[in-house]
């Protein structure tokens, strides 16, 4: 994980949230819903879900290189009993030279 500068008029940052408590679910949280159900292998209904969007994000040091940058998102939600997040990363996953960040000891996802 790094911190994303957008100081320099790169890059944009998208929300949307769904509550679908009581009404119809489009299809974006049915397709999170099945990755949860698939990942875990468990029955999930979703009462509510966030989606996040980093578009063209360049890393902190955006003074380096503005043109390396990634699109990912992160997407939490919850029946309300249970909560999950999901982190989505563009064809290509981490676009964002590591050998320039601060720590080189970098990796995409989590155990």
């Amino acid at each position: 994980w790094d911190n994303a500068d957008f100081s320099r008029g790169v890059g944009t940052t998208f929300y949307q949230e769904f509550s679908t408590l009581n009404t119809a679910k489009p299809p974006f949280v049915r397709d999170v819903e099945a990755k949860v159900r698939r990942y875990l292998r468990s029955s999930y209904s979703a009462a509510w879900t966030l989606k996040i969007t980093w578009e063209k994000a360049p890393v902190s040091a955006a003074w380096t290189d503005t043109r390396k940058t990634i699109t990912y998102q992160a997407v939490l939600t919850t029946d309300g009993f249970r909560s999950y997040i999901l982190m989505l990363y563009q064809d290509g996953g981490m676009q964002w030279d590591y050998t320039r960040l601060t720590s080189t000891n970098v990796l995409i996802g989590y155990t």
